[in-house]
């Protein structure tokens, strides 16, 4: 059972949860002609009255842009408005997650993105830890991550999440917490909804963009903060076997935040993990507002009336 909150942002308003319905018709049920957001906010630890947003304007232009490859327009300025709008009435009391979602809502059959009506609404939930903050245990998935030629991986589209579903219940029913995917050159591109990165030699080292990757906001974040502390940041392809002889490996992303990653297929990964205890203690501190650096990746919001 999900705490979901109390209102929804459904066609440019705020209704109650239970009141935001779409028909069985909906194009982008039957085709999966719509993309989505994901992002964190939490009570300031220091203000009783507001909420702390994760880099809203990233998140907010990551949408607009997977809208415009839905041939929608959905500009960063409404999605920012409505979010705010949407916290403000829902006043939560606890960590929150966001999804912001645009899509497809013609009642019709055929499958296009010419001359057919769009819609965007917001729903969120109460969430803790998406993944264990100890670690988790990975195996490489059968499936493999698409490519961008087939899909517009520049955007999280939701009928690309197919795979990542497979993936998640294969790993789930074989014993795994999470699933690892290789692209279509057998290289290592990122997990079923997480970016990846590992340590060899005291370098931080993750697919870069041309892995057929999610450029993902939390992944982005991560570099960002690695190269402030001084930490060498290498973006390549990544070898199956590089995995097994890391010197750490973790996942990152808005719900799994940083997550060390213990065991890969029968491997057990080393335990001391620096890099990324330096990585994650830093963005800790930012997402709750006490840091000095990066003040500008956190949007407070007054929940105040």
């Amino acid at each position: 059972m999900h705490d979901f909150l109390p209102y929804a942002w459904f066609k440019g308003k705020c209704v109650p949860f239970e009141e935001a319905k779409i028909s069985i018709a909906t194009h982008a049920l039957h085709y999966g002609t719509g993309a989505f957001g994901g992002m964190r906010a939490i009570p300031d630890p220091t203000d009783s009255g507001k909420f702390l947003l994760f880099r809203l304007d990233r998140h907010a232009k990551r949408l607009s842009q997977s809208a415009r490859l839905l041939l929608t327009e959905l500009s960063e300025e409404t999605i920012i408005n409505s979010i705010v709008k949407w916290i403000q009435a829902n006043k939560p009391s606890k960590p929150i997650y966001i999804r912001p979602f645009v899509f497809t809502s013609d009642l019709g059959i055929a499958p296009r993105l010419h001359d057919i009506e769009t819609d965007f609404f917001i729903y969120g939930l109460e969430l803790g830890d998406y993944l264990s903050p100890r670690g988790v245990s990975c195996r490489i998935s059968s499936w493999q991550r698409q490519e961008d030629c087939s899909l517009p991986l520049r955007g999280k589209i939701s009928g690309a999440y197919i795979t990542s579903s497979l993936a998640k219940t294969e790993a789930v029913k074989s014993g795994f917490d999470e699933a690892l995917l290789l692209n279509s050159k057998g290289k290592v591109s990122e997990a079923s909804g997480m970016n990846l990165f590992i340590v060899r030699d005291g370098n931080l080292i993750t697919p870069g963009v041309d892995q057929d990757i999610l450029e993902g906001i939390t992944r982005a974040s991560v570099i960002e903060i690695a190269n402030y502390l001084n930490i060498n940041v290498i973006e390549r392809p990544i070898d199956k076997t590089e995995l097994f002889i890391a010197d750490e490996v973790f996942l990152t992303g808005t719900a799994a935040k940083i997550t060390p990653v213990m065991k890969i297929e029968s491997t057990e990964l080393n335990n001391d993990r620096p890099i990324m205890m330096k990585l994650r203690n830093l963005l800790i501190n930012i997402t709750e507002n006490k840091s000095t650096q990066f003040r500008d990746w956190v949007t407070k919001i007054d929940l105040r009336d």
